[in-house]
């Protein structure tokens, strides 16, 4: 039998065999050290640490919250039994696709996709929202916990993905963890991945404590007024402070297994919008001196106008009438962000997390695989 350190050695080199093997035809090669502590030989998913006095109580709470639903920053206090708060969604969720997913971080979705649950309906109201269709139109279909728990096992089985990667759960909480705990009984063996906007409460992370795996948190803006303006939220930031804490607190740094997939931890994801630069930098300044300098940022570039943003304003009949009868050029809603986001935008929060010392995955290393190798006691991303 192998020593601890031979092993750990061992799988180190199987890990970097295994990576490298990823990459194929054109695209770039990337190398990621990492210190030990981040590699993992094996993994069990969290929930199945679980005692049965400890899953009971968590079924207890949930059913409690879905009579007086607090679990969101919103604090609608409504009774989904009988009726639905901000989100528009009662005690069964709505789920628009469920299917594995391939436009996932590399070490997420791995060769056979995440197993993705896009739910319908949102707490947030995000102007430019960039799943508008999904989040705001309540698009898809009805089910129940136990429903939905059956179809972790299909994408298990059938699907064969690495994980289950629950999309936008801040509002379906009680639901998804009674989901979880029944698909445990059913044979569920899959790291559980919660995809959230960070708006959560901690009244919500303390319900998901021991049954998520990986928190995927987007951290979307900082100041008060434009989360007030975007995101029709007063308290997104402080919300996502507070959040984000707990998740790492939970977790702690995105650790993998010697197959190049994360299995636990937290990975932070930031969409840089136009103008709007600064608030990244600040996010960055954030994540480096409350959470971890050693925690995992995706610095996203892929925005476009969607959703509310670029739409004409709307306007009384006599605006209507002078705007017809001169040459004015109509007005768009929220012409600020109205456009792309530019390289140089990018560029500022790009640097700020390197300032910072943070691990940044830029949007050209999401596209690609990237190699992880053992090194020395710190995290670098290099292109080669």
């Amino acid at each position: 039998m192998l020593s601890s350190s031979r092993a750990r050695a061992c799988s180190r080199r199987n890990f970097h065999y295994l990576i490298t093997n990823l990459v194929r035809g054109p695209c770039h090669r990337r190398t990621l050290h990492l210190a030990p502590p981040f590699l993992l030989d094996d993994y069990i998913p969290r929930y199945q640490l679980l005692s049965e006095v400890e899953a009971s109580k968590k079924r207890s709470l949930a059913y409690a919250h879905l009579s007086n639903c607090n679990l969101c920053p919103r604090l609608c206090g409504v009774n989904r039994y009988e009726t639905t708060g901000m989100c528009l969604i009662g005690h069964d969720v709505k789920v628009n696709v469920i299917a594995p997913h391939f436009g996932e971080e590399p070490c997420i979705q791995g060769h056979n996709g995440s197993g993705s649950v896009f739910f319908s309906g949102c707490n947030l109201r995000c102007t430019f929202c960039q799943n508008h269709d999904i989040a705001h139109q309540r698009n898809g279909f009805d089910l129940t916990p136990e429903e939905l728990a059956q179809w972790y096992l299909k994408l298990q089985d059938v699907g064969q993905v690495h994980n289950i990667n629950l999309i936008t759960p801040e509002h379906v909480v009680p639901q998804v963890a009674l989901s979880i705990l029944h698909a445990r009984d059913l044979g569920l063996k899959l790291p559980i991945v919660y995809n959230t906007s960070a708006f959560d409460s901690l009244a919500s992370l303390h319900l998901m404590d021991g049954l998520v795996d990986i928190y995927l948190p987007d951290f979307k803006v900082w100041s008060k007024d434009t989360s007030r303006r975007l995101l029709k939220a007063d308290d997104y930031a402080a919300a996502a402070v507070e959040s984000v804490k707990a998740m790492h607190a939970q977790v702690g740094d995105l650790c993998f297994t010697p197959d190049g997939i994360a299995k636990k931890g937290v990975l932070v994801r930031h969409l840089v919008m136009p103008g709007k630069e600064a608030e990244g930098e600040r996010i960055m300044e954030f994540l480096a001196r409350e959470v971890s300098r050693d925690v995992f940022v995706h610095i996203m570039e892929q925005y476009r106008p969607d959703a509310h943003v670029g739409k004409p304003k709307r306007r009384i009949k006599k605006e209507m009438a002078e705007a017809e009868m001169g040459e004015e050029e109509e007005e768009v809603r929220y012409a600020d962000i109205n456009r792309p986001v530019t390289k140089e935008e990018i560029s500022v929060v790009r640097k700020a997390a390197e300032a910072f010392g943070l691990v940044s995955l830029s949007y050209s290393c999401f596209l690609a695989p990237f190699i992880i190798e053992s090194g020395p006691a710190f995290k670098s991303l290099v292109a080669i």
